[in-house]
């Protein structure tokens, strides 16, 4: 009996702590229960991610997938939205510009053709007149085919309005990370410590040189459908590259020294000292890379990292999944 014991409570370490109990009731469609418990977070590579510390959530349902274009297409049809990035920029928000410059737009990333230094993000995004959810590269290009791809150019409103018409709401970074571990505790990636398994890539994210080489290792260039490599062990797919993902909280780079320990929600508002447009420029939490992630640059596939968005900006690799309250 006193092995039992000591296996069991052992397990429960190795997993992340005390899980919640049964779910209430059927899983709404395209979720998955969460039980909730304890597990550290925060990661040790990265300043802005530490230090680690325990956190307690709470259960609740998150979709099984990011959001997808067709599931993106049919709030904009119902609600008929226009995305930040398809309406007309206020000038307010860009001093200096000439009048017929300000057009919708958002950035998109092209690879330069050969090999640039890493210290200037330019030298790989664009801002691109046309760019949106419906025409990912820009005017052109299509959605048509990648249905079930995540949709990206989501500015964090655009996100948090289509979680209140489905009636769900964007997870805290906790409730995001916590489902993310998959109920394993001190691991380097959401599926372990190997960077692959048996020779195979676990996630969408860039192999190569960046930004100019891709090898396309893990069978993508850019995003990758939903659910197209393995589930972690809450059964959620892509909790590790493909495309950022935004989360409720503000985003301030040292708030773990101070976070409560259950259930935290985040600042009260974004502080962050190495933004160029200024420390107080409101920003969110997204959390999870994406296919631009890579060993040299960014790095941010592994778990317990951290990234921050403005919140009116938006990319080809930005998206966002939800989360349901337990009732």
């Amino acid at each position: 009996m006193l092995l039992l014991f000591v296996g069991l409570f052992v397990y429960a370490s190795l997993r992340g702590g005390a899980e919640g109990g049964p779910p209430p009731g059927p899983a709404p469609e395209g979720m998955v229960w969460i039980p909730g418990g304890t597990f550290r977070m925060g990661s040790e590579e990265f300043p802005e991610s530490q230090p680690l510390h325990d956190v307690t959530v709470s259960a609740f349902w998150m979709d099984r997938h990011e959001v997808t274009n067709e599931q993106f297409e049919a709030f904009v049809n119902a609600r008929n939205y226009a995305t930040v990035a398809e309406r007309q920029p206020d000038p307010k928000d860009f001093p200096g510009a000439a009048p017929e410059a300000l057009k919708p737009f958002s950035t998109v990333f092209l690879a330069p053709r050969t090999d640039v230094a890493l210290d200037d993000f330019r030298e790989w995004w664009r801002a691109i007149p046309g760019a949106n959810w419906r025409q990912p590269e820009g005017p052109g290009s299509s959605v048509r085919g990648r249905e079930k791809h995540p949709v990206v150019h989501i500015a964090w409103e655009d996100a948090d309005a289509y979680a209140r018409w489905a009636g769900k709401r964007l997870p805290t970074e906790a409730e995001w990370e916590f489902p993310a571990r998959g109920g394993l505790r001190d691991r380097k990636y959401v599926w372990g410590d190997e960077e692959t398994r048996d020779g195979r890539c676990m996630a969408n994210y860039w192999q190569g040189r960046f930004p100019s080489e891709n090898t396309k290792a893990d069978g993508h260039y850019a995003t990758a459908p939903a659910m197209s490599y393995p589930p972690n062990g809450y059964g959620l797919f892509d909790m590790s590259g493909n495309v950022w993902e935004w989360c409720s909280d503000w985003y301030r780079f040292d708030y773990f020294k101070d976070s409560p320990s259950v259930n935290p929600k985040g600042p009260d508002r974004s502080f962050d000292p190495q933004e160029p447009m200024g420390p107080d420029t409101p920003k969110r939490v997204q959390k999870g890379g994406s296919f631009l992630c890579a060993d040299r640059y960014c790095v941010r596939y592994v778990a317990g990292a951290r990234h921050s968005g403005e919140v009116k900006s938006a990319g080809n690799h930005v998206g966002f999944r939800c989360v349901k309250d337990a009732r």
